[in-house]
C-alpha cells in the first residue's frame, strides 16, 4: 500500500512506495529518495532528514511533511498518480548526521525542494 506524503498546506506532493526500498516517489512518478531505518536519504545517497512518527523533518529538525493522520491542517484529495519511471541506480551512501531536536515548526522549504534536492536525473 502506498502511503501519501501532503506538505505543510495539506497537498499531496509524494508517497512512499510499497516496494523493497521504501522508495519516495514525486506525484509526477520520480524516484527521488528512499528510506533506510527512520533516515531519509536522497538517490545520490545524501542524507536529507528523518521519518518520525508519521513526519519529515529535514536536518535542522523542522517538519517539512506528512502522513494524512499527522498533517496539522485539512489535507486535499489526491489526483491520480502519474506511471513511475525505471529508478536510476542508487549511488552508496554518505554517513548520517546526528538527529538534532525534533521541532514542532515547520520548515520554510518547500516539500517537493526538499526531496529532490539529491535526486538523479532532475
Amino acid at each position: 500500500m502506498e502511503i501519501t506524503i501532503f506538505d505543510k498546506s495539506g497537498r499531496p506532493k509524494a508517497y512512499i512506495a510499497d516496494d523493497d526500498e521504501n522508495s519516495l516517489y514525486t506525484w509526477r512518478g520520480k524516484a527521488v529518495a528512499y528510506l533506510v531505518d527512520d533516515k531519509i536519504y536522497g538517490w545520490k545517497g545524501k542524507h536529507l532528514g528523518w521519518f518520525v512518527d508519521g513526519i519529515l523533518y529535514d536536518l535542522r529538525g523542522y517538519r517539512i511533511g506528512f502522513l494524512r493522520e499527522t498533517c496539522p491542517v485539512s489535507t486535499y484529495s489526491e489526483p491520480s498518480k502519474y506511471s513511475k519511471y525505471s529508478k536510476y541506480s542508487k549511488y552508496s551512501r554518505y554517513s548520517p548526521h546526528s538527529r538534532v531536536s525534533l521541532n514542532s515548526s515547520n520548515s520554510a522549504e518547500d516539500l517537493l525542494e526538499f526531496l529532490t534536492s539529491n535526486a538523479c536525473g532532475m
